[in-house]
């Protein structure tokens, strides 16, 4: 029988934490580090306090030794205790793709710590037991691969998806930034994000729309039909919930058009008050 996790151990999260005001909160996706928001913190930097965390698995925070203890909902949990400790509640909170699923598991979890919600290419996780049963069967395949060929191997296969053709078109610098980003996390630490907060492993927040009463805000690039798709579904369900499409953009506008991104995410910041 498996012992229960041991939720007493945290994580030791690495984070950096820049500049005054209202706290802006940002979470990467899989396979980032808080570098993955160089582009847009310039354009943030003056009107916010601005705190970056690496999440389990990537840039400096180390993995847990229980991949249990990876759990989005445990990983919620210690977010939202990192930032009551660095009096950053309640913390406008933007997350990117698997740091959308986890902002709205924080939202959902703990309203408290979230004074409002950005969510660029998120989703609130699979529907059912058997999408989700499905998802972890490819996600451990990924992570196996990820732990027997190495990093390098990973990410070119990896940049490959047709999910990040839209970043074709970034300028050769910007690219090769973001391949080193991802070349610079360990396999071990990949692999266990998988099998820990992977969209199959995370809980479904899907009936937890309809209740979530924290303004918030879905931005997805238009040549990412998928997303923009799942947006629209959120946002037929969440009464606080709008959505915006940045064109010209595919699964990360944020890098592929920092500016725009960050002017829609301070527009509605200001909306609802920076303060």
């Amino acid at each position: 029988m498996r012992s229960p996790v041991d939720t007493s151990t945290r994580i030791a999260y690495h984070y950096l934490d820049t500049g005054d005001g209202a706290p802006l909160v940002l979470l990467h996706g899989f396979t980032g580090s808080s570098a993955s928001w160089d582009e847009v913190v310039p354009h943030v930097a003056q009107r916010f306090r601005v705190i970056r965390i690496d999440l389990p698995g990537h840039g400096r925070t180390p993995a847990p030794s229980d991949p249990a203890r990876g759990a989005l909902p445990l990983v919620a949990a210690d977010i939202a205790a990192l930032l009551r400790d660095l009096k950053a509640t309640p913390a406008h909170l933007l997350g990117y793709s698997m740091g959308a699923r986890l902002a709205l598991g924080i939202a959902v979890l703990h309203p408290y710590a979230v004074r409002s919600l950005i969510l660029e290419s998120g989703s609130p996780g699979l529907a059912t037991e058997a999408e989700r049963a499905a998802r972890r069967a490819q996600d451990e395949a990924l992570a196996a691969r990820i732990e027997q060929h190495g990093i390098e191997a990973f990410v070119d296969e990896w940049e490959r998806l047709p999910l990040w053709a839209s970043q074709r078109q970034l300028p050769p610098d910007v690219r090769q930034r973001l391949r080193m980003q991802r070349l610079r996390n360990m396999p071990a630490g990949l692999a266990a994000s998988l099998r820990s907060m992977g969209t199959g492993a995370q809980p479904s927040f899907w009936d937890d729309l309809p209740h979530l009463t924290i303004p918030t805000l879905a931005i997805t690039g238009a040549l990412d039909e998928k997303f923009t798709i799942i947006a629209r579904e959120m946002c037929a369900r969440c009464p606080t919930m709008t959505h915006q499409i940045i064109e010209g953009a595919g699964h990360a506008p944020h890098l592929e058009r920092p500016a725009e991104f960050a002017e829609r995410v301070l527009e509605f910041i200001s909306h609802w008050g920076p303060d």
